[in-house]
């Protein structure tokens, strides 16, 4: 007959669980207050790079996306607060002036663009409305970027949507494009020409008549398409697609 095991043995199996159970959570106290740590030190050594180089950084488009691309790697956000790197390098109102100009060339082309700019086309405006003076630094469409991240402030008027490899587009009208909406922009985008037709929808996307109809006549509706009814079937046209934009005076 098999004996059971005792009271007491039982008792001090289950004080060694424990023991190992509280060794566990100590271990992993230990090993969380050492990231920390870790990541304090880095953000310290990140912050006195900064200083140390805050000139380059500040003259040199190519050296400031390369720190912005360090801060990112590490889960820093350099406008986080007003004491971030970017006040410590002295670019706080770099980027505070750059949201405002960008909030005002995106409004002022609005009733041409349907409120969707090609962020290199938004680039190209800035550079134009800023001049090329001395005083003024290089932007790029990595600042453009960080620069928005200020607009959030004023709601979902002002996202960036990527659309395409490598696309994309600055959204300036109240409300937030549908996964349908971004899809479709897409596909005006691969096409190459800034337009799309029903057919095209439903052929690239597998779409059903009636899906692409209402994705396209919504999109026409809030002012973000054109259509062109003098073809053999009607095409919608985006605006801000337009072939030749990019290297058309601004």
């Amino acid at each position: 007959m098999r004996r059971r095991a005792g009271v007491g043995a039982i008792q001090k199996q289950r004080l060694e669980a424990e023991k190992y159970k509280d060794k566990g959570t100590e271990l992993q106290e230990s090993q969380f207050e050492q990231m920390v740590k870790q990541m304090e030190a880095l953000k310290e050594n990140l912050e006195e790079f900064a200083s140390k180089h805050r000139s380059e950084i500040k003259k040199n488009p190519q050296f400031r996306r390369q720190f912005q691309e360090m801060c990112a790697a590490i889960g820093v956000d350099p406008l986080a607060s007003a004491k971030g790197f970017w006040s410590v390098l002295g670019m706080g109102d770099f980027f505070y002036e750059l949201s405002v100009q960008v909030v005002e060339v995106c409004l002022a082309h609005n009733h041409i663009t349907g409120g969707l700019m090609d962020l290199d086309e938004l680039r190209n405006r800035l550079v134009a409305a800023r001049g090329k003076s001395q005083t003024h630094q290089e932007i790029t469409t990595e600042d453009i970027l960080m620069a928005t991240k200020k607009l959030k402030i004023f709601g979902n008027g002002f996202t960036v949507y990527s659309v395409g490899k490598n696309r994309h587009m600055v959204q300036s009208i109240p409300g937030e494009l549908s996964l349908q909406e971004t899809t479709v922009l897409s596909a005006a985008t691969n096409q190459g020409q800034g337009f799309v037709t029903v057919a095209s929808l439903m052929s690239d996307l597998g779409w059903t008549q009636a899906r692409a109809e209402q994705a396209v006549e919504k999109m026409l509706g809030e002012g973000m398409a054109w259509i062109d009814t003098q073809g053999e079937e009607k095409s919608y046209w985006f605006p801000s697609l337009f072939p030749g934009r990019l290297t058309a005076k601004v």
